[in-house]
């Protein structure tokens, strides 16, 4: 057993306090507040901070934060790119990602490393994959190999990602800012074909998660019924448009928006997000208070600015922009932990629950930035940094 007492533990939502983590056989055994019930062998950290682990919800592990990331992901071979996914996931494991859903990879691959990671834990954190995401024929991140242009199209790559095994079906619902072809605010389905793939979805048991920039596409895919809607950026040719109407109905429904936040600090956005990214980080902040669940992601690996660690970044920046501090962290554990299905094991710290720990110096309630600060990191009960 491991004994870890903490000036601070937070155990989840408005649950603060000193105490110690107990950690048997790689899940949480007890958290004890009371100061009893210890075995004599506690390590005393002192001064810090014990979180659980931190769930990001949308990355590319495949993407290499590069300004071209598209090229080498055309002509790497599997076991160039295999390799600097394993990298990415230790990065982001090193910065108190313990979970990680990677919502568009090249051919599948992205499998193999989460079998991999599950047969050693504590050599990365827990993957949660999608596979190539569904797009239209030359749409947005086409080169992942997901395209389908029809409602049977559609269908049929469903069950094939069920078939191999894929914890989510990712679809883009409308353009992107890596591929031409489709503009950022302009569909590439309609509520057709956005439902069928719902339908199909549901069928086989996955959830669905829709990349979606443009007011029309994040109307359609809420009308569909999906689980998430990955970026909810609301852009429109020249700026940003919420249509609070279907906000409220996000709220209502209980449809997540799976944020894309967190960015190195002087790293330029992509050009075509650059103006308006101000405009979408206080539209999340005005989801948050509207009760819409937001789940943070960072969508590490698609730029410079967005290398794989970046989560505890966007975190920050929800409470640079008035969240409470409770509330965006739910956004990176309870809520983003349930929101990818992994809510009875991951997001909290409790009896029961996996022992993946982030301790942290100082205290965030006074600064936030203190999550920045990694004093070391638990996977599965193995301290990794």
């Amino acid at each position: 057993m491991i004994a870890l007492r903490a000036d601070r533990v937070y155990r989840g939502p408005g649950a603060w306090g000193p105490g110690a983590v107990l950690v048997e056989g790689g899940v949480v055994a007890d958290v004890c507040t009371d100061g009893g019930g210890l075995p004599p062998d506690v390590t005393d950290l002192g001064d810090v901070t014990v979180l659980p682990g931190l769930v990001d919800c949308h990355v590319h592990l495949g993407f290499d934060c590069s300004a071209d990331v598209v090229t080498p992901l055309l002509h790497d071979g599997n076991d160039v790119l295999l390799r600097r996914m394993a990298d990415h996931a230790r990065t982001a494991l090193a910065a108190g990602v313990t979970t990680v859903r990677d919502l568009g990879d090249r051919r599948f691959l992205s499998l193999a490393l989460r079998d991999a990671l599950r047969a050693e834990p504590s050599s990365g954190p827990e993957l949660l994959v999608s596979g190539p995401p569904l797009t239209r024929t030359r749409g947005h991140c086409w080169f992942l190999g997901g395209e389908a242009d029809t409602t049977e199209q559609l269908r049929a790559a469903v069950r094939d990602r069920a078939e191999r095994g894929c914890d989510v079906v990712k679809v883009m619902a409308t353009g992107g800012a890596l591929t031409p072809g489709f503009g950022l605010h302009e569909s590439q389905y309609d509520v057709e074909h956005l439902a069928a793939v719902v339908a199909e979805a549901r069928a086989v048991g996955l959830p669905v998660a829709a990349h979606a920039h443009g007011p029309a596409g994040i109307r359609d895919s809420v009308a569909a019924g999906v689980d998430s809607v990955e970026h909810c950026s609301w852009f429109t040719a020249d700026g940003v448009d919420v249509d609070w109407g279907v906000a409220r109905r996000m709220a209502d429904d209980g449809v997540v928006v799976g944020a894309t936040l967190g960015r190195r600090p002087g790293a330029a956005p992509l050009p075509a997000v650059a103006q308006r990214l101000e405009g979408y980080l206080a539209t999340v902040a005005d989801l948050v208070g509207l009760g819409v669940t937001v789940v943070a992601g960072t969508d590490g690996g698609v730029s410079p600015g967005k290398p794989h660690d970046v989560l505890p970044l966007g975190i920050v920046a929800l409470t640079d922009r008035g969240v409470a501090l409770d509330d965006a962290l739910a956004t990176a554990t309870t809520s983003a932990a349930a929101a990818c299905g992994v809510g009875g094991r991951k997001g909290r710290l409790a009896r029961g629950y996996d022992a993946d720990l982030l301790v942290v110096r100082g205290d965030p309630r006074r600064d936030p930035a203190a999550l920045l600060e990694v004093d070391r990191v638990y996977r599965a009960g193995v301290r990794v940094r």
